[in-house]
């Protein structure tokens, strides 16, 4: 296992700013971030409302999916902590591709309809959320996916057509599942799917795979301007990471 750890350390990204894997900080972050997406399961069960009895229980808000996703990503993150596995670490980053955007998405969506209007995200028959509850839903998730990419993961290398096409397969699978979703409950998920017509509800899946992969870009971004930046050596075409971008960070030292 020590072994397996040295060459872990030798293969990181230089650009990665913390120790990950590893059962430090990492480990940490991953625990807590699993913690308080268990409190959020936990609150749909112990507090039932229609949903729970109906077709796609909780599952047909886009806001459980995305839950779902960023506790799959943790857990394998966990894992790849406490086992210091490579192979881990890899699938925790690819998942994070998908599950840290879409987030970021549902977040900017949840609160931006809030700050409109409450009733096109929570039914009137719907239980008010508690403010603690509210943010374990819609803001810790992306919070903790993004401090996880920023300071524990290398960079996405993932271009803007293929998270647009990503994006894209998302928002609409997720248009094909709550119209199912329709036919057996004769209700929405979420107030705003009833006041839209069809051509209105396409506008709007189009407009959030765009804004989600947006985010993507902008993650990418943001991930440059707190860990620096490689360049691309014209003599030998291999990247380095220039001296004036190193982070005190940088596991390799480079």
């Amino acid at each position: 296992m020590a072994a397996d750890y040295a060459r872990a350390l030798a293969h990181r990204h230089p650009l990665q700013r913390l120790e990950s894997p590893s059962r430090g900080s990492s480990a940490l972050l991953h625990l807590i971030g699993l913690s308080s997406f268990a409190y959020s399961f936990s609150y749909l069960v112990l507090n039932p409302n229609p949903v729970n009895e109906s077709y796609g229980w909780h599952l047909q808000y886009l806001t459980i999916i995305g839950l779902s996703l960023a506790a799959l990503t943790f857990a394998v993150g966990l894992l790849a902590d406490i086992t210091t596995s490579p192979r881990l670490f890899a699938i925790k980053n690819g998942l994070s591709v998908a599950s840290a955007p879409m987030e970021c998405l549902i977040s900017m969506l949840y609160w931006g309809l809030r700050a409109i209007d409450t009733k096109l995200v929570q039914p009137e028959w719907a239980p008010v959320l508690p403010f603690s509850v509210d943010l374990s839903f819609h803001a810790i998730p992306s919070l903790a996916l993004v401090a996880d990419l920023l300071f524990f993961s290398p960079p996405y290398t993932v271009a803007f057509l293929p998270a647009l096409g990503l994006s894209g397969c998302i928002a609409f699978g997720y248009w094909f599942w709550i119209e199912r979703c329709y036919q057996y409950n004769n209700f929405y998920p979420y107030p705003l799917f009833e006041v839209l017509d069809t051509t209105q509800r396409i506008g709007l899946f189009a407009s959030s795979a765009l804004l989600m992969a947006l985010s993507t870009a902008a993650l990418v971004w943001l991930y440059h301007v707190v860990n620096g930046k490689e360049e691309v050596s014209k003599a030998n075409g291999h990247a380095h990471t220039p001296a004036s971008k190193q982070r005190s960070g940088n596991v390799q030292g480079q």
